[in-house]
This record gives structure tokens, C-alpha cells and sequence, in this order.
């Protein structure tokens, strides 16, 4: 007797979610409602994502070994497919995409990984990670229940999956992999398909467990994902969200420590004391995975940059900066949190939850298991006030907008809102050239593209005309002008219109640039509009069109167009208006230098370059080049593009990505306090400077003499202006309460060594080959301020100096106990007093 297609569908189902929990039973790693749990131990994992193209693989063994330094237990990482098929079945897995070898990497180093598979990767990565040829697969829509977009998603996700296993990485064959996530934040996008988005999210989930990794999979922003995916959180704050099976961990794949730099935009950054606050608070309400999104944001190289309009910085604020130096406090005060955290760890996996009220904004959790373990996490939410709360049997001080732990219950570890990490201030120092740089240049000319380009009538749209293949796309046409016309005599130039998709152009009039114009991230549509001065008989329109970054977010992107769509018109001829939208227009992908490959050691010798005193500046459509010896030492170097308006750099052929420093940011930059509710518009810096000033240049790229270093330069700058710049610490901070508690002490106390109350320690160190110089201020008492900007308050102990002088001064590192004794003494018996120092790192 044949069954109904709901009940076959019920059977399948159950069969399916069977096979599942029987895999679970061999697996290594599984899961309940507690925890991920790795060869049959609960695991509160802290992660972090560190994107290997965004760096490169010289720089992977050192991020990854900060990284474990910093507290964590998994790397977690997108895999990105147009890095990776470049074209159709033409597979590319060398240099910084050499993903076996990154997390071969993180094996070594004892780290789990988390792998994204996606394929959608959105993370302002060009296209969302998706290649730009799957857009023009015949029928395909992007995301949905579309035939031949799953054909493709599927090839890939499973050529991805048997490279990891074929390699043995899946920690079910002794690897490091433990999860892996299919699509990306998709629930939004579901919502606004309907039907054809759940059916594709079902298919989705079903097509990566059969795939039989031996590991869980994730879904992330996806509140149905079907059993037994794991949906997940992203976002500032997680600890709102519930799994959507009471079987199921309390997951956040994306804890976000900052955000995206866009070209026109400031720079975000999130105060350490609110990323800590956001982690112990979703720690304290059942959360056992947390993962930092970025851990390490790195550099948009060459084109990848999506968005658009996203900088080729990807700095993210990360606890790792954008060159892989500790980022203080942040790094450090994360790591204090991290080590308190696990020190909770047998209590938060196995004991019962109690919550508490403190008061009408404090509360405590408390975990108790069988075994007697113990931890409790206070919370103050109050973004204003100071809380006294009591607790078991003793009375604590909670700071506004701040969560104690205590590993045992009873004695304070970490508090969110007291940083014992330093603060480290760092500077672009500019590096000797002997000589300096010599400049050559040679200038695009667009009407010597007649060889290389096409003809037809009307506007074409950009990215389906340069398959993405180069930023530029030229859309050339003559207009003739009757020396009859009013202008030629009344000197009142016409008016040239052009509406374009995006993302931004420069027009030029019979060879002259006449002005320019561009969109932003949030609205990439532009117009130009200008007098334009024409002459009588045939004037040559030339509009270079401008790709900056392809879109990689919201409902089929991949539709969404660019260039110059569309009307062009005339306006203050004797007849009005003349459109021009529906002439001849000539059309060139590319520049001249890109299809000489200008930027390359062999291609920059095929053509004349003017030197010297011929080297123009402030010249539109200029390629400069020189050349120069790496620098000496080790430290992360950059171009200080600062004197230069827009374009591409490239170092012997390599890309390091756009720059644009013409482009000023705009925004509010005021003082931010941690406290209170973080978005990403709440805190921010470089208004009304550059987005980006300085590009990062990976010291691997570099040969010991004769580096490449070429130059694009769409706007017109000063070549002279450009320098190489390197990235070290300037002044190092430390701003500690005289009790603050700390988890050495905890730990010293713990272990019967020690039973007396005991001062935290400052402690304070320079980069490598570096050591403290003089001490700019130091003041035990009450100082005011912050790192940078510290001043004596009332209370000041004389002797602040002698400490650090005596102790510092000459070292690349030192650590000086805050107590009285150190300083001469008591400056103010009964009052609450802390130690604000700061030294200069040389």
C-alpha cells in the first residue's frame, strides 16, 4: 500500500534525523542544550574569524598564535568561492588562498577550526564571495529555489568538503574542523521570498549533512534552520537569543568588535569595555560558542573589496589590527575575560542556572552543579550609575554597564568595565629612502583605444560589459556643435547631464577632465551635472566609468546594476535639449596601462616613461612608477598615500587594493563612552579626514632591493607626496584601580600560596626592538583623563615617577605593583584611588 506524499515525506524525515543521532553516537563532535561538546566533553568554545586571503600566508603561523595567546579554542573562517574558481571549473587553491594549508596551520597549532563553506560569504567581500560568471549561468537567480544556482552551490560546497576530507581535517578523521556552517545570515532573505526561500533553505540543509563530514553544521541568522542544523546568532549583543530546539547551544558566529571602514565614511571602532560586557553577558544566559567576528580583519587585496565602496582596509577594530599587532586593550582585556571565563567552565556546562535580582538593574546568575562547582556572573545594566549589590554573603561595587565574574562564587576575577590590560598608542613613522623616491610617468590617452574597443547604439550596463574583468569602463561619443550656436558667443557653457548606476565617473571634454562625480555605500547612484566647455564642430565626450567594489548584500544583488545607464543630455542649445543617450557610443573595458600590465615587473618596461622634471602632477589618468629597497627590522610597513586622490597600487605586480584618500569622511566624531547600547554609528574617528591614509604593504612582497612600487592615479595627485610608512607603538597606557581584581591574585590565593589581600600590578610593554624612553605621566592618586590626555586630579602622590623611572625606563617591558609603598606613600587615606601612567615606547 503506497503511503501520501505528506507521510513519505514524515518517513524521510525521521530517517534522515536518525541517521543523524546514530552518527552522533561515533561522532567526536556533537552537541546538547549545553554546549558543543568534542569527544564527549561540553566545550564553552571562544573563537575567532581570521579570513586567510586577507592576509597572507607568511603572516597565518603569527595571527594564529596570537590568537591562542589571546584565549582562544577555534579559528573560524569563510571559504571564498570566487577566489577560488576564478572560472568555471578552473580551481585556484595557491598563495593566499591556500586554504588546506591555513587550517593544516591551525591544526598545529593546537586550535579547532570553524569552517564556513557558505558558499555565500556576503562579509564586504566582492559579490559576496560569489564568481561574477555565475551570473551569467542561463537561467540562474542567486539564493533561491532556482535549479541551476543549487547545481553550482552544491559542485562547490561538496568539491570543499572532499578536499577537507581527502586531507583528513574534519576532526571526526583527527582533523581540526568541528563545525561548518552552509549559507550565510539567509533568514532575512527567506522572509522576502516566501515559499521558494524555504524550500531552498530545506535543500540547503539537507544537501550539507548529507555530505557526511562527521561534524555539526550551522546555520547562522536563520531562525528555522532545519534540524539538526544548529541556527546561530550574529550581531553587537546575542544574549536576547534562544536556539530554536531546546536540544540545540546557544551559538553567536558573529560577535562584532567593530566595523566596516567605507570609502567616505569614518572610522568605526567598539570600546573594549562594551565588547567584554556584550561576551560575559551572553555567557552568563547559557551561551557556550562565541565567536569574534573579525579576531583579525586584515586587507582587502587588489579588487576583492566589495560593497560598494568598502575601503581596502579591514581593520574591523579587531583585536588583531589590520597588520596583525595586538590591538590594547582590546586584545588583552579580552584575553583576561577569556582565561575568567574558563575558570567558570565546569560550573557554566554542567550546573543549574539560577538568576537573581540585585536590584531594578542588577542582577546575578549563578551556575551550582552536583560536584559542588560554582560561578556567578553580576550584572549592572545602568549605563549612568555605580551599583552596590550584595550576594551570597559579601557586597561588591559593579561599575555602569558592567558584569563581574566570580569563578567561585564568592571572589571578583574580572570585571567588564576595569581594563588591566595597557592601552597601546600606535604611529606611522615614515621610513628613510636614500635618495628618495624617483617617480616616472607615463598618461592614458583615450584616443588611442580605437584597436580595443566597440560601437553601438545607445548606453550598455558595466559589469555585464567588463564581466568584472577591471574597474574601468569607457563610454566615448562625438557630439557636434553648429558655429551658430548662442554659447560660442554669450560664453554660457552647456549644461552636460549624466545619470549613472554607479559607483563613479570622470568626464572628459576633447581630452580635458571636466569634473568628476561619485556615489557613496549607502546611495551608489550619481549625477553629474556641468557647464561643459564645447567647441564649434565635432567635440569628443569621454565618461570613465567606475566599478568601485561589487555589491555583496541584499535580495538578488546580482541584478543590480552600474555605469552609466543613462539619460546623457545637452542642455542650453538653441534647440533646448539634446539627448544623447541613444547615439553612437564607443566602448574600451579597461585602461591601456591594465592591458599593457603597467603594474608588472615585465609590462612596465613596454612603453616610454617620462622622468624628472616631466613627471606632471595633479595629472588625471597617471600611471607613476619607481622603485625602492626594503626597509631594515621587522616591523609592518605601508604606503602613505596621503597626497594622491584615487586609484589602484601595486608592489612587484601584486595588488595591494584601491586607494582613495581624496575621498574626506563624513559623519560625527565625538567623545564615546563605553557605556550604554553600541551601534555601529556610535563611536567614531577621521571625520573630515581621509577614510583611508595608509595601505598595507606585506613585508613577504618585498625582494631585499629593486621593488616595483606602481601607481594609478585616476583624480591627479603629488606622487612626491607618497612615502613608506612603518606601523609601531608610540606611548604605552595603564590605568588601574589600587584594588582592582585580577585573576594572578585570585589564582595565588586560591592555591594556599598566599593569604593577604594583594595589589594588581601595571604592566607595560613596547613592540619588538623597542624599548620605554622617558615616562610622560604618571600619577598615583586620582588622575583624569584617558591614555594620550591624562592629568593630575585632586589626590596626587609626588613620588608617581620614581617607580617607573627606576623600574622602566631602558626596558622593552616592566611591571610595577599599585600599592602606597611604591609611590611614597598614602596621598589620601580613605579615598578610592588608581595609578594612570604613560610611557614612550623608541
Amino acid at each position: 500500500m503506497g503511503l501520501k506524499p505528506n507521510a513519505m515525506k514524515n518517513v524521510a524525515s525521521a530517517l534522515f534525523l536518525l541517521g543523524f543521532l546514530v552518527s552522533l553516537v561515533s561522532a567526536s563532535v556533537s552537541y546538547d542544550s549545553r554546549a558543543i561538546t568534542i569527544n564527549g566533553k561540553r566545550r564553552i568554545l571562544i573563537s575567532g574569524s581570521i579570513h586567510y586571503p586577507r592576509s597572507t600566508p607568511e603572516m597565518w603561523p603569527d595571527l594564529i598564535r596570537k590568537a591562542k595567546e589571546g584565549g582562544l579554542d577555534v579559528i573560524q573562517t569563510y571559504v571564498f568561492w570566487n577566489g577560488h574558481e576564478p572560472s568555471p571549473g578552473k580551481y585556484y587553491f595557491e598563495g593566499n588562498y591556500d586554504l588546506v594549508k591555513f587550517v593544516k596551520l591551525v591544526k598545529q597549532s593546537g586550535l579547532y577550526l570553524h569552517l564556513r563553506i557558505g558558499p555565500y560569504v556576503c562579509a564586504e567581500w566582492n559579490f559576496g564571495g560569489f564568481p561574477v560568471w555565475l551570473k551569467y549561468v542561463p537561467g540562474i537567480s542567486f539564493r533561491t529555489d532556482n535549479g541551476p544556482f543549487k547545481a553550482h552551490m552544491q559542485r562547490f560546497t561538496t568539491k570543499i568538503v572532499n578536499m577537507m576530507k581527502a586531507e583528513r581535517l574534519f576532526e571526526s578523521q583527527g582533523g581540526p574542523i568541528i563545525l561548518s556552517q552552509i549559507e550565510n545570515e539567509y533568514g532575512p532573505m527567506e522572509y522576502e521570498l516566501g515559499a521558494p526561500g524555504r524550500s531552498y533553505t530545506n535543500w540547503a540543509a539537507k544537501m550539507a549533512v548529507g555530505l557526511g563530514t562527521g561534524v555539526p553544521w550551522v546555520m547562522c541568522k536563520q531562525d528555522d534552520a532545519p534540524d539538526p542544523i544548529i541556527n546561530a546568532c550574529n550581531g553587537f549583543y546575542c544574549d536576547y537569543f534562544s536556539p530554536n530546539k531546546a536540544y540545540k547551544p546557544k551559538m553567536w558566529t558573529e560577535a562584532w568588535t567593530g566595523w566596516f571602514t567605507k570609502f567616505g565614511g569614518p572610522v568605526p571602532y567598539r570600546p573594549a569595555e562594551d565588547m567584554a560586557f556584550s561576551v560575559a553577558r551572553f555567557i552568563q544566559k547559557g551561551g557556550s560558542f562565541i565567536n569574534y567576528y573579525m579576531f583579525h580583519g586584515g586587507t582587502n587585496f587588489g579588487r576583492t573589496a566589495g560593497g560598494p565602496f568598502i575601503a581596502t582596509s579591514y581593520d574591523y577594530d579587531a583585536p588583531l589590527d589590520e597588520y596583525g599587532l595586538e590591538r590594547q586593550p582590546k586584545w588583552g582585556h579580552l584575553k583576561d575575560l577569556h582565561r575568567a571565563i574558563k575558570l567558570c567552565e565546569p560550573a557554566l556546562v554542567s550546573g543549574q542556572l539560577t538568576r537573581t535580582p540585585l536590584g531594578n538593574y542588577q542582577e546575578a546568575h549563578q551556575y551550582k552543579s552536583k560536584s559542588g562547582a560554582c560561578s556567578a556572573f553580576l550584572a549592572n545594566y545602568n549605563p549612568r550609575s555605580y551599583a552596590k549589590v550584595s550576594f551570597g554573603k559579601n557586597h561588591y561595587n559593579l561599575p555602569p554597564w558592567s558584569i563581574s565574574i566570580l569563578p567561585d562564587c564568592k571572589n571578583t576575577v574580572y570585571n567588564t568595565a576595569r581594563v588591566g590590560a595597557q592601552t597601546s598608542r600606535m604611529k606611522m613613522v615614515r621610513v628613510p629612502v636614500h635618495g628618495g623616491l624617483s617617480w616616472q610617468a607615463y598618461n592614458e590617452d583615450p584616443s588611442s583605444y580605437v584597436d580595443e574597443s566597440f560601437t553601438m547604439v545607445g548606453l550598455v550596463e558595466q559589469i555585464n560589459t567588463t564581466r568584472d574583468t577591471s574597474d574601468y569602463l569607457w563610454y566615448m561619443t562625438d557630439v557636434k556643435i553648429d558655429s551658430n550656436e548662442g554659447f560660442l558667443r554669450s560664453g554660457k557653457f552647456p549644461t552636460l547631464t549624466v545619470l549613472s548606476a554607479g559607483h563613479a565617473m570622470h568626464v572628459f571634454i576633447n581630452g580635458q577632465l571636466s569634473g568628476s562625480a561619485y556615489g557613496s555605500l549607502d546611495s551608489p547612484k550619481l549625477t553629474f551635472r556641468r557647464g561643459v566647455n564645447l567647441r564649434a564642430g565635432f567635440n569628443k565626450i569621454a565618461i570613465l566609468s567606475i566599478a568601485v567594489g561589487l555589491p555583496n548584500v541584499g535580495p538578488h544583488f546580482e541584478t543590480w546594476n552600474a555605469g552609466v545607464l543613462g539619460p546623457v543630455s545637452l542642455n542650453g542649445l538653441n534647440a533646448g535639449r539634446r539627448d544623447l543617450s541613444w547615439q553612437k557610443w564607443t566602448y574600451k573595458v579597461g585602461l591601456r596601462g591594465e592591458s599593457l600590465s603597467l603594474h608588472s615587473l615585465s609590462g612596465s618596461s613596454s612603453v616610454e616613461w617620462a622622468e624628472g622634471a616631466f613627471v606632471a602632477q595633479k595629472q588625471p589618468l597617471t600611471w607613476y612608477k619607481t622603485t625602492f629597497s626594503a626597509p631594515a627590522g621587522d616591523s609592518p610597513l605601508a604606503v602613505d598615500m596621503g597626497s594622491m586622490g584615487k586609484g589602484q597600487i601595486w608592489i612587484n605586480g601584486q595588488s595591494v587594493g584601491r586607494h582613495w584618500p581624496a575621498y574626506k569622511a563624513v559623519g560625527t566624531c565625538s567623545e564615546c563612552s563605553y557605556t550604554g547600547t553600541f551601534n555601529e554609528n556610535k563611536c567614531l574617528r577621521n571625520c573630515g579626514e581621509a577614510s583611508q591614509r595608509w595601505y598595507h604593504v606585506p613585508r613577504s612582497w618585498l625582494k631585499p632591493t629593486g621593488n616595483l612600487l606602481v601607481v594609478f592615479e585616476e583624480w591627479g595627485g603629488d606622487p612626491n607626496g607618497i612615502s613608506l610608512v612603518r606601523r609601531e607603538v608610540d606611548t604605552v597606557c595603564a590605568d588601574i584601580y589600587e584594588w582592582q581584581s585580577t585573576l594572578v591574585n585570585y589564582q595565588l590565593h586560591a592555591s594556599g600560596k598566599v593569604n593577604k589581600p594583594l595589589h594588581p600590578k601595571v604592566h607595560l610593554q613596547c613592540g619588538p626592538g623597542q624599548k620605554i624612553t622617558t615616562v610622560k605621566f604618571a600619577s598615583f592618586g586620582t588622575p583624569q583623563g584617558t591614555c594620550g590626555s591624562y592629568r593630575q586630579g585632586g589626590c596626587h602622590a609626588h613620588h608617581s615617577y620614581d617607580a617607573f623611572n627606576r623600574l622602566c625606563v631602558g626596558q622593552n617591558w616592566c611591571s610595577v605593583t599599585v600599592a602606597p609603598a611604591m609611590f611614597g606613600g598614602d596621598p589620601c587615606p580613605n579615598v578610592m584611588k588608581k595609578l594612570a601612567v604613560e610611557a614612550v615606547c623608541g
